[in-house]
């Protein structure tokens, strides 16, 4: 605890002085290994070693639970004014504030300092799968809507819930409430459900099922973007199929709410620095992001914007009253 303290100390005097690099000594991935937040955690914390924005690796501890909610509610009313500590967040995490799934926790408890690529929305089925198409799907649970049951990496009501909702929408099916969904912690679980049978389809993001991807354990029906996605032309959008949904799951970081503007301002900049490196530009590609870069206050107003427009839409399709 001593040591904690004299190294806080320290690195709030050379950020007051400079306002230079915090040393990182932890990133929280606010779930089980292999999923979206642990992906942020690992590959940014590793670039930000390796381009000398922080002098020591990156630690990274998953903290699963609550979707997101353990972590989140760990660094309000345990470590909030830690300088040395950075947290993976994504559309997920607005969208969990929006519903107040956190047990009554806000937006505003700590402060988003950045995103710096976008990671498209899929919809995933077995390898062996009788549905070849989105239409497939979606023709199924109109039929039969206790048919299909959907595993994602969010909670019931996120936005891995949202994405399959949000296509129904648009093909005019209304009975939202009889679409079976599940949720565990993180993509990789999703995808484990859903490969061995359990679930029919998964709903979650591109860099989550890269591998099983290369493994040829499943097959994406539907990447929910404008335009198909670069090193992934073979999967067609939602919108060339008929369903006018673009979803995408921003990756980014928040920090401890009483840090200093200093030390958000240096957190923010070395995001950038980041966003900017080849590094990062190899990793989108390798895993399917792509860009959205928005640091410091620019995306904390962007945050409230979102947090603001899901609370809406969460209304509008009846996740919450």
């Amino acid at each position: 605890m001593n040591k904690r303290l004299i190294k806080a100390l320290v690195t709030g005097a050379v950020l007051g002085m400079s306002g230079g690099a915090a040393m990182a000594a932890e990133c929280i991935a606010p779930a089980n290994p292999g999923g979206g937040w642990d992906f942020t955690c690992r590959q940014i914390g590793k670039i930000l070693y390796d381009i000398g924005q922080v002098d020591q690796p990156v630690q990274v501890t998953n903290m699963a639970g609550a979707g997101g909610g353990l972590a989140y509610a760990h660094v309000v009313t345990e470590r909030n004014d830690d300088p040395d500590l950075i947290v993976a967040a994504s559309s997920a995490t607005s969208t969990r504030l929006a519903q107040n799934a956190f047990a009554g926790m806000t937006a505003d408890q700590v402060r988003f300092v950045g995103a710096i690529g976008a990671d498209p929305g899929v919809i995933v089925v077995a390898a062996d799968s009788e549905f070849q198409s989105l239409n497939d799907l979606v023709e199924a649970i109109k039929a039969d809507p206790g048919s299909v049951a959907f595993a994602g990496g969010s909670a019931v009501g996120g936005f891995d819930h949202l994405k399959p909702l949000m296509i129904l929408q648009r093909a005019g099916f209304t009975d939202i409430t009889k679409v079976k969904y599940i949720g565990v912690d993180g993509g990789a679980d999703a995808i484990t459900q859903t490969v061995g049978g359990f679930t029919q389809a998964m709903t979650g993001d591109m860099s989550e099922i890269v591998g099983f991807l290369k493994s040829g354990d499943v097959r994406a029906i539907a990447v929910l973007t404008e335009e198909r996605v670069p090193g992934f032309e073979d999967i067609p959008t939602a919108k060339e199929q008929g369903y006018d949904v673009v979803a995408v799951n921003w990756r980014g970081l928040y920090v401890p709410k009483d840090i200093s503007d200093e030390q958000f301002d240096a957190w923010a900049a070395k995001l950038q620095a980041v966003a900017d490196s080849d590094e990062w530009k190899e990793a989108m590609a390798a895993n399917g992001l792509a860009p959205f870069t928005k640091v410091g206050s620019d995306f904390q107003g962007y945050v409230d914007q979102v947090v603001a427009e899901i609370r809406q839409l969460s209304k509008d399709i009846g996740v919450i009253q």
